[in-house]
């Protein structure tokens, strides 16, 4: 089972896609890295030779951020964000949706579960 960035890749799952298992890869930039070590797409993680796996850790230490990394910089993006007092920190800070989305019926994976509130009244039917 190969060890790359800290992520063991999936077994028998083609390249393309196991690379994707490391946090900050996508399918463009897998196809990207595999035509650079010059590794088909297609090939199964099971099959990938000791070499192949030097390439990518290789090309992945050259040009791309990934995993720790690329975490450490998201959180450090919030935080400056959440200091700064914009916008986009406040919605952070109430742990509300940031990019614009309505909260008023929908949000609830933000939000959390909706809480009662007592003495509001029902909706009034359609009759």
């Amino acid at each position: 089972m190969a060890r790359i960035a800290g992520v063991y890749l999936p077994k028998s799952k083609r390249m393309e896609v196991a690379l994707t298992y490391i946090y900050g890869i996508g399918r463009p930039s897998s196809r990207k890295i595999l035509e650079q070590a010059g590794i088909s797409w297609d090939l199964k993680s099971d099959d990938l030779a000791d070499d192949d796996v030097v390439k990518i850790r290789q090309i992945l230490d050259q040009g791309f951020k990934v995993e720790g990394d690329l975490r450490r910089d998201v959180t450090a993006n919030i935080k400056r964000h959440i200091d700064m007092g914009s916008y986009r920190g406040l919605r952070h800070r109430k742990n509300l949706p940031v990019r614009g989305q309505r909260t008023h019926t929908n949000g609830r994976t933000r939000k959390g579960p909706r809480r009662t509130v007592a003495g509001k009244k029902p909706a009034p039917s359609k009759g």
